[in-house]
């Protein structure tokens, strides 16, 4: 069954552009405290203290008419190969793709986009805007 036609309600894909596991999590984490200009996660950088996902970010996405799921790199490639690495359509990380019913994932917020945001705050404002926008 594809990713697609799994579900009816919409489906918020974050995906951050690192891979699981703790010592990279502590590697990242270190990165992003040491070296934040070059850290190459936007999304966690927005939505990360120092070792824990923010309570405002966490009660947002709960709070959301919208299923919300969690990816890195690798199981986002795993799950998703189409857009993961090496896939035909394959798209820059971090992002946030949406899935509406049974429509194809498209990108709601790209990297770029996700770079350019100053706070958590924003990037909220942000999805409840495109959210909005969807369901119209």
């Amino acid at each position: 069954m594809s990713h697609a036609t799994r579900h009816d309600r919409t489906r918020l894909i974050c995906v951050y552009n690192a891979d699981t596991g703790l010592i990279e999590g502590l590697i990242h984490a270190v990165h992003k405290a040491v070296r934040p200009e070059t850290y190459p996660c936007s999304l966690c950088a927005l939505t990360y203290g120092a070792v824990s996902m923010s309570g405002d970010w966490k009660a947002f996405w709960k709070g959301l008419d919208a299923e919300v799921e969690f990816y890195h790199r690798d199981d986002f490639t795993r799950d998703f190969p189409e857009f993961g690495d090496g896939g035909p359509r394959e798209v820059p990380l971090p992002v946030i793709m949406i899935i509406e019913a049974s429509a194809e994932p498209r990108v709601l917020i790209s990297d770029k986009e996700l770079g350019a945001m100053a706070d958590v705050e924003e990037l909220m404002a942000r999805v409840e805007r495109e959210l909005r926008a969807s369901v119209r």
